[in-house]
């Protein structure tokens, strides 16, 4: 008798190869529009299938885990972030998590150098300028913007996307800077040209870029906070990829209103969608719509980790994406 099949629910719509495949090897529940579930759609999910497939716009907390019927045995996350998911609360209740870890790197890291110009080289006004027909030919001192190479890039979070990054401003010409939860090994180091800065806040202080490719978790909620913002250089650029919730973002609204810092590229925001209205008045800010990882390559990418991970728990082994408490 031929094995029942797994029955997966996706909360979101994903690149059709990947569904149509997902369709090929599990019981599959797809959505046909591509909003966010409810809660209450969600309770129902985890009550009824064997694996779910959710967002970063999903929130798993202990809550609607403590509603999943016996049968949820994976949450296989399409995202490398899992800060949306009560990873310990899944684990007490025997259910594994899984990520997709690495097909963003190079994506988000391309992201981080192209804010970082669009800042330095003031491309919102210059754009803007084009759009709103207000050019009126070439001057000498029109929107000058600052060379960023020779200038000291700080990368706070040294992982996968903060070497990246690091990579990608060495071949600019700048000088890399960074602080980490540990140090990197000697050759690492010198790999990347880098320079490791046991205190953060010293590191911001001497920084002309900060780049923030650490994830959010509970010690690095506010990492970023009013205090150390204002440790840094008054014309210096903040640029942040990865997770919102790690700067103050109030506390960056202000000081750039007040002419604090230089400005800041941001494609992550602390409250999701609500982004600060006053952010957007700024014409030294860029604000783009979490993309930093939105190419077709890293998105089918993704959708094959997360198959992979959820064939691989089918066929009775760990997931190779299997996410612990102590990775966190």
């Amino acid at each position: 008798m031929p094995k029942e099949r797994l029955s997966v629910f996706v909360t979101r719509r994903l690149p059709e190869p990947v569904e149509r495949r997902l369709g090929e090897l599990f019981d599959v529940t797809l959505r046909e529009d591509d909003v966010a579930l409810s809660r209450e759609a969600l309770v129902a999910a985890v009550k009824t299938a064997d694996v779910l497939v959710p967002t970063i716009t999903d929130t798993i907390d202990a809550g609607l885990i403590g509603q999943a019927g016996p049968q949820l045995k994976l949450i296989a996350n399409y995202g490398a972030g899992v800060d949306n998911i009560d990873v310990e609360t899944a684990r007490s209740r025997g259910i594994l998590v899984t990520n997709t870890p690495g097909v963003l790197t190079e994506d988000t890291a391309d992201m981080t150098m192209g804010l970082i110009l669009a800042i330095s080289r003031r491309l919102p006004e210059g754009l803007a300028t084009m759009q709103q027909g207000q050019w009126t030919g070439w001057s000498p001192t029109a929107l000058l913007g600052g060379r960023i190479g020779g200038r000291r890039i700080g990368i706070l979070g040294m992982g996968r996307i903060g070497r990246a990054v690091a990579q990608r401003a060495a071949a600019f010409g700048m000088q890399v800077h960074y602080h980490n939860r540990k140090r990197l090994r000697a050759e690492t180091e010198d790999e990347y040209q880098a320079t490791y800065w046991e205190s953060l806040d010293q590191m911001v202080s001497r920084v002309d870029v900060l780049s923030i490719n650490c994830p959010h978790t509970p010690s690095t909620f506010h990492l970023l906070n009013a205090r150390r913002l204002k440790l840094m250089k008054p014309n210096a650029v903040i640029v942040n990829t990865s997770r919102g919730e790690v700067i103050d973002e109030n506390a960056l609204t202000r000081m750039l209103r007040a002419g604090e810092l230089g400005g800041a590229g941001l494609d992550v925001y602390e409250n999701g969608t609500d982004v600060n209205p006053r952010l957007r008045e700024l014409p030294n800010v860029v604000l783009l719509p979490h993309m930093g990882s939105a190419t077709v390559e890293s998105r089918l990418e993704m959708g094959e980790k997360v198959i992979i991970n959820i064939k691989t728990f089918d066929d009775g082994h760990r997931p190779p994406d299997q996410v612990v408490p102590a990775m966190l």
